[in-house]
């Protein structure tokens, strides 16, 4: 009830100017999350392949990271990807910049172990059955394997990507504005829940949209078993 009541208080210009800042605040948002999923999905997939790799050493040092970026929070990633180069090297990055590395590199090692696992759950037949009908390793790969790896990773990757839509909040430990960052501040100069509200909204149709979409992806290769 409150919600409604402070709601139908506001003025015009004031609701405007709120649904202003909150728009720029979910563009904000949806920036680390585009730049995210552009960067940590090929950074993924290469983590995947030098997990695989049959020199120990790389092997090694791959699961090492994996284990640090999986093993941490992402909120301590942030401050020390922000504020580490600065106190290390005397080195200072800027706040965007810094919140898209940690990120990407985050993400990356949960990427990474999604497909590792993917690979390596097609059988050895696949890969025989593509030697016996001519095919090179390479067409065996992208004609007969890549598709049944991207059909059983597409439901683990679309969960990820639905904890980045929420994720993107996290920014506001090194004050990267978005969208979470608007509501706080407004919700406080304003002393009412409705910018609260209103970006909770907000995240749950962004994280609609993301499972619709991986929902519709998962159907279209519902033929390959």
């Amino acid at each position: 009830m409150d919600f409604f009541f402070q709601l139908i208080r506001m003025t015009p210009d004031t609701f405007h100017n709120l649904m202003r800042q909150m728009a720029e605040g979910t563009w904000q948002a949806l920036e680390i999350f585009i730049y995210t999923a552009i960067f940590s999905v090929p950074l993924g997939v290469l983590v995947a392949l030098l997990r695989e790799s049959p020199l120990k050493p790389v092997s090694a040092v791959t699961r090492f990271y994996q284990l640090v970026m999986r093993g941490t929070p992402l909120m301590l990633q942030l401050m020390f990807v922000m504020y580490g180069p600065y106190y290390m090297f005397g080195v200072s990055m800027n706040r965007f910049n810094a919140c898209i590395l940690a990120f990407v590199i985050n993400y990356a090692a949960y990427f990474g172990e999604i497909f590792r696992a993917g690979i390596n759950s097609i059988p050895r037949g696949q890969y025989e059955a593509g030697q016996v009908l001519g095919y090179t390793k390479q067409q065996t790969f992208f004609h007969i394997v890549l598709p049944q790896v991207m059909k059983r990773v597409l439901p683990p990757t679309g969960s990820e990507f639905l904890v980045l839509v929420k994720d993107t909040a996290l920014a506001n430990v090194i004050a990267q504005p978005q969208l979470f960052d608007v509501a706080k501040k407004t919700s406080g100069s304003m002393v009412s829940v409705v910018p609260l509200v209103i970006a909770a909204a907000i995240y749950l149709i962004m994280s609609a949209v993301v499972e619709m979409t991986f929902h519709r992806m998962e159907r279209k290769l519902d033929y390959y078993s």
